[in-house]
């Protein structure tokens, strides 16, 4: 249940004072006067106008603070403009007590514009929580100043009297002043947590109170307000920074936020976001096919792809690449940072949350279509997920579902739009989000939708169906609704952007995981071959959907005549000779499918089959050499003596064969020494590698050493590989 108390524990993030702060070492005494009256007059200057406008919240705190800068902003400008310095300034010794008072004033000032910006720039809902927190640390500086105003020697600093006599006013001030927590804003701050008890009791709290709390104590008056609050208190669940809040209530925080953006400001969109007729957005490419008319920042710029970074990582290094292009880098083999050449401690990937922020803000105000990955990305989800699974927030996003499909059923195209793209949001984390939705009938409506012709539309909704696929109860929800699998195919089929069409595949992925559903989905018209269309023509994602999705269709039996028919066969074929990332998953998938008679059969017959297998053994990453020599094994072990003996007569493959036996993994020895027998026993005649016609003895012998147990040093016998 949510508590109104004070937070307990160990703090998530760094508060605003958190951290060590610094004066300047190389800074002479001039040079640091005129550095406090830069700091503190761009402080006073920054937040000049109303109070009320700049500070919601703290209001009264932050008030009193910036009446003290702008007194001590008073003794810097006097120091700075002074033509002969205080005899106590211009003393050579660094350690005298005014330059001492000085150099703790820099760091107050710097602290002091810490935390006002924080106060002005956060999320209004987490400065509420933090609230007495917060009213800590203004009452901190506070006590700060006294302490220096109490050594500072301001009479031998020669100041006017009547800035003397201020000085001296705000020492007796500051030493008197208490902690201040503002009552109306700790009532607002309760408030909000008896909201959370009410979704935690199993009811929604009342829309009046609903709109009094966020509209006029928290002066969140439209949706807009409410998007940028729970992007904010996102980030504090899922980013780098710790945050002061228990995670869980500020999961409950975002559901109630997103239910009151809903119940108290309905649907009601920007004409540049959503609705026909809308303004066309500049697009960045993703691929560097596209020319931009403007310069990219470098560093939103992956040293990889030279693309701009959609889902930017870091790795253990510390530097961060595009997801794609790091983990492609990582599957060939390489255990090194690309940028630095450090190696890799880890293969975790650690999403830049500010980083990735950063360039959607970019993005937004030079009206680029940016848009980060939606998929089922449980490193960047985890503790959204976790956080979203408190009573309160479940509830919360229950009833949020309900309003959302509703409007689904019954809105107009604008309207469902918009609900479709909510859906899709909220069902990217937690499976309590993904059951609800799917309880509160979403699936049909999302299917129907799936053929609008608006491709934002269809986009949103292929989505929300692939997050909601990720829950296995709704995998079948979604399988058994009539007419559910052949709109997905559709959209595959004739997507109206590449993303729908890669969803869409992605879906088909996440359905295939259930062995019961891999026929049906085979079944269904077009379906393997719009996915085999996609592995040759997609993009890089697109194309990774596709391979992912035919290697699960092919670990049925009862899916390889379907798959050969529509031509899929073929297009792993050809992709197992790519360069994209995916001739690993490809290998993997025909390994399974020449198991059949009849696929062993046709493929064993294909010279360039063949070819491109062996060049996968030569040029693959470990995984994708593994793959590439069980799928000749099992096709030479289905396909019987003459696609053996065909095998046995290419000239490449002995030396292919004798590199796996010293330097592939396990599985890739085993299934190359499987070979290499299968071969000779064929073909006894034909020299196995290099003509010396001793490429099949060392085979057999690498190959019972190695069932003995026994070591093998690769320097004891001179190896020749054929080179292709």
């Amino acid at each position: 249940m949510a508590s109104a108390t004070v937070f307990s524990g160990t703090p998530r993030r760094k508060s605003p004072l958190a951290g060590a702060f610094f004066t300047p070492t190389d800074l002479t005494v001039p040079s640091l006067v005129r550095s406090l009256a830069s700091l503190s007059g761009d402080t006073v200057t920054a937040y000049s106008g109303p109070v009320t406008a700049s500070f919601l919240l703290q209001r009264r705190n932050a008030r009193l603070l910036l009446m003290k800068l702008k007194i001590l902003l008073s003794l810097f400008e006097f120091l700075r403009d002074s033509p002969l310095l205080p005899l106590d300034l211009s003393s050579s010794s660094s350690s005298s007590s005014a330059v001492v008072c000085l150099r703790e004033l820099y760091i107050l000032i710097f602290r002091s514009r810490s935390l006002l910006d924080y106060c002005s720039q956060s999320s209004r809902l987490c400065l509420l929580l933090q609230n007495p927190q917060i009213s800590g640390h203004f009452h901190d500086l506070n006590q700060e100043i006294a302490t220096i105003l109490d050594v500072l020697p301001i009479r031998a600093l020669g100041v006017a009297p009547d800035l003397e006599e201020q000085l001296l006013l705000l020492r007796r001030q500051s030493r008197r002043s208490k902690l201040h927590i503002d009552p109306r804003d700790e009532l607002l701050r309760l408030k909000i947590f008896s909201f959370l008890e009410d979704f935690d009791k199993g009811r929604a709290p009342d829309r009046f109170e609903l709109e009094a709390a966020f509209v006029d104590g928290l002066g969140i008056r439209n949706a807009q307000s409410c998007r940028l609050e729970i992007e904010l208190v996102g980030e504090q669940i899922h980013g780098d920074e710790e945050g002061a809040a228990d995670p869980s209530i500020l999961g409950g925080i975002v559901a109630l936020t997103r239910y009151c953006r809903f119940l108290l400001f309905g649907f009601v969109e920007k004409r540049s976001s959503f609705g026909s007729g809308e303004k066309t957005k500049r697009r960045v490419s993703f691929k560097g096919g596209e020319e931009m008319p403007f310069v990219v920042p470098k560093d939103f710029c992956c040293p990889i792809s030279l693309d701009i970074m959609r889902d930017p990582v870091t790795v253990s290094t510390g530097q961060t690449y595009d997801r794609p292009s790091i983990a492609q880098w990582m599957e060939e083999g390489h255990r090194t940072c690309p940028n630095s050449g450090q190696t890799l401690s880890h293969k975790r990937l650690v999403p830049n949350v500010a980083l990735r922020n950063l360039i959607s803000q970019w993005c937004s105000v030079l009206g680029v279509e940016y848009g980060a990955p939606d998929g089922p990305d449980a490193s960047a989800a985890e503790c959204v997920a976790a956080a979203s699974s408190t009573r309160a927030a479940v509830e919360a996003n229950r009833a949020t579902a309900r309003i959302l499909v509703r409007k689904l059923d019954d809105g107009s195209e604008a309207e469902k739009t918009i609900a479709a793209r909510e859906l899709r949001l909220l069902a990217k984390t937690g499976k309590e989000n993904r059951a609800c939705i799917a309880e509160a009938g979403a699936i049909p409506l999302l299917r129907k939708l799936m053929s609008s012709r608006n491709a934002v539309a269809q986009e949103n909704s292929v989505t929300a169906i692939l997050n909601l696929s990720i829950h296995d109860r709704n995998k079948s929800r979604i399988v058994e609704e009539e007419g559910c699998l052949r709109a997905i195919v559709h959209v595959l089929r004739h997507g109206r952007t590449m993303e729908a069409q890669e969803n869409a595949a992605a879906t088909l992925f996440s359905l295939s995981a259930v062995h019961d559903y891999k026929k049906r989905i085979a079944d269904e018209p077009s379906a393997v071959g719009a996915l085999a269309w996609l592995l040759r023509n997609g993009s890089q994602r697109g194309k990774r959907d596709a391979v992912t999705a035919l290697f699960n269709l092919s670990t049925h039996p009862e899916c390889c005549l379907k798959m050969l028919e529509s031509g899929a066969v073929w297009a792993l074929l050809r992709a197992s000779s790519s360069t994209e990332g995916v001739a690993e998953e490809a290998a993997g998938a025909l390994a399974l499918l020449v198991r059949e008679q009849i696929v062993a059969e046709v493929v064993g017959r294909d010279d360039a089959a063949l070819g491109s297998l062996m060049g996968l053994m030569r040029t693959g990453t470990p995984k994708a050499k593994e793959n590439a020599v069980a799928a000749l094994h099992e096709l030479c072990k289905t396909g019987g003596d003459a696609v053996a003996r065909r095998l046995a007569r290419t000239p490449a493959l002995g030396g292919l064969v004798q590199a796996l036996l010293l330097t592939g993994t396990k599985r890739a020895r085993r299934k190359a020494a499987s070979l290499a027998r299968m071969c000779q026993r064929c073909e006894p005649e034909v020299p196995f590698a290099g003509g010396a016609g001793w490429g099949m003895e060392y085979a057999m012998t690498r190959s019972g050493s190695m069932r003995q147990g026994s070591s093998f040093v690769s320097g004891d016998v001179p190896v020749p590989v054929a080179v292709l």
